[in-house]
């Protein structure tokens, strides 16, 4: 990371919590949380018209700080498309505000609930009343996206918000910081920055719910850290997602499909295509297709391409390196989709095709995370389906087949957080659906009304008038009781 990507604003925030010792951190922390619960203690139900003033005070800093996003996503990349941080950043930000926008008031709404023979007369409503203060753990792979997402969720649904940022972003967090703070209060948003000790204390803070999106290994932890609390927990991992191409789809068109989200934000998505399963006879025609198609969307020198983005830093690049090392260590065939070497400088990959792996390998061991794509052939559908299953279950798994059959098959026989049909990655961008994990891939959701639920306590009221029928089962019990236990449990 080159210093001057890190303005003395930054570094003296840092210093602020990073210069501290364990117990001075916790504290520190502890105070901003405390600041944040006495102020919802104070105004505990925030009416409709406060909490769309503040959606749409975020659409607009979004839209006027958009360019120092874009430079800052770069800067701490070394080089990330401009286009990757429009379509996978800011862009699902806007979109998502302007949905929720349309259906708060709905969400808000109590709803009447049925209350049967046995309590009338009575009535039942589900009122959804804010948590309180919710805890946001944002990675570095899309700080904005998966910052500012659970945050429009979270105030949609009426609760204060404390956000860590990544300390791998320092400029991200700088422009986010800038534009958060001149619109919200720490009394609504506060943002925490600090490095690993820092991210722990925060996972310990006695949260009404907490938000993590990261690794498993890491996921593990934080869930461990919030159950000293019991703080509910939502946990969007990743894992391997693999994709399984049907015997029926024409490769080329395979290719099509995927070969996007592969190579957005160079693979460091939790929901990229992490290996490929295809019909034993065409893995070589697989190969080709993939060098072709990707050397027509990313041409001439992959170094100087503007839309094709960097790893985000050494550590991740080397890790990269070294697992492709493994692999070919170990008999791997590996061909560069653009037949161009490594370049440290850059440290943009292209797409490694990975073919003729074992278990052994660490690339069939860990989630990539990055733009290495092992191929894996198979001789009948029901083979691939048991690779699927016989692993821990995906963050996303993607089908590439027309056949009705065959799809509803794997739909069936596998489990997995989210699935494409014929497509990989746009299930996140659904805000109407709900998007989150299963088993290693995490638990929960936070989009569309089941994130609006998830930050939300749905409270069950249920009230009578002045008819008391409760009375009739009141002791002594006697015949009146028998008669009626006897025709409620006909």
């Amino acid at each position: 990371m080159q210093v001057d990507a890190i303005s003395p604003y930054l570094i003296k925030k840092d210093c602020e919590m990073n210069c501290m010792t364990t117990q001075e951190i916790s504290a520190q922390l502890a105070q901003k949380l405390t600041v944040q619960r006495s102020d919802y203690q104070r105004h505990p139900a925030p009416e409709l018209s406060l909490r769309i003033q503040k959606l749409k005070q975020l659409k607009q800093a979004l839209m006027t700080h958009q360019d120092a996003i874009i430079h800052a996503l770069a800067q701490d990349y070394g080089h990330r498309s401009k286009d990757d941080t429009l379509i996978s950043d800011i862009l699902p930000c806007i979109n998502n505000i302007n949905y929720t926008l349309k259906r708060l008031k709905k969400w808000m709404k109590p709803e009447s609930r049925h209350a049967g023979l046995l309590l009338a007369p009575a009535k039942i409503k589900v009122q959804y009343q804010p948590l309180g203060v919710i805890g946001i753990i944002v990675p570095w792979n899309f700080p904005v996206m998966l910052s500012i997402g659970p945050l429009i969720t979270a105030l949609a649904a009426g609760n204060r918000v404390m956000l860590k940022l990544s300390e791998f972003t320092p400029a991200t967090n700088q422009a986010l910081t800038a534009m958060l703070e001149n619109i919200y209060s720490p009394e609504w948003v506060t943002i925490i920055e600090g490095e690993a000790d820092v991210a722990a204390a925060f996972s310990a803070l006695p949260f009404d719910h907490l938000l993590f999106t990261g690794s498993t290994r890491v996921g593990k932890h934080v869930m461990a850290a919030a159950a000293q609390n019991l703080t509910p927990v939502t946990l969007e991992l990743g894992g391997k997602s693999p994709v399984i191409i049907a015997e029926d789809m024409p490769i080329a068109t395979a290719v099509e499909r995927l070969i996007y989200g592969k190579c957005l934000n160079a693979g460091q998505i939790c929901v990229s295509p992490d290996y490929v399963l295809c019909p034993e006879h065409q893995v070589a025609a697989f190969v080709e297709e993939y060098k072709r198609q990707f050397q027509r969307m990313y041409r001439g020198d992959l170094n100087h391409n503007a839309d094709y983005s960097a790893v985000i830093n050494q550590s991740q690049f080397q890790r990269l390196l070294d697992t492709l090392a493994d692999a070919k260590q170990q008999g791997a065939n590996i061909t560069s989709a653009n037949d161009q070497d490594i370049d440290p400088q850059s440290r943009k990959i292209p797409t490694q095709l990975i073919t003729d792996t074992t278990d052994q390998m660490l690339v069939m061991q860990q989630e990539i995370f990055g733009p290495l794509l092992p191929i894996i052939g198979y001789q009948s559908l029901t083979q691939a389906i048991d690779y699927v299953n016989q692993r821990p279950r995906p963050l996303a798994l993607y089908l590439m087949s027309f056949d009705a059959e065959i799809t509803e098959q794997v739909l069936q026989q596998t489990h997995s957080g989210g699935v494409c049909v014929n497509e990989t990655l746009f299930h996140v961008a659904a805000d109407d659906a709900p998007f989150g994990g299963i088993g290693a891939s995490g638990m929960g959701h936070y989009h569309g009304k089941e994130g609006f639920q998830t930050f939300s306590h749905a409270k069950t009221i249920l009230s009578r008038g002045k008819l008391n029928t409760g009375k009739l089962v009141h002791p002594p019990y006697g015949w009146m009781q028998k008669l009626l236990i006897k025709f409620f449990m006909r």
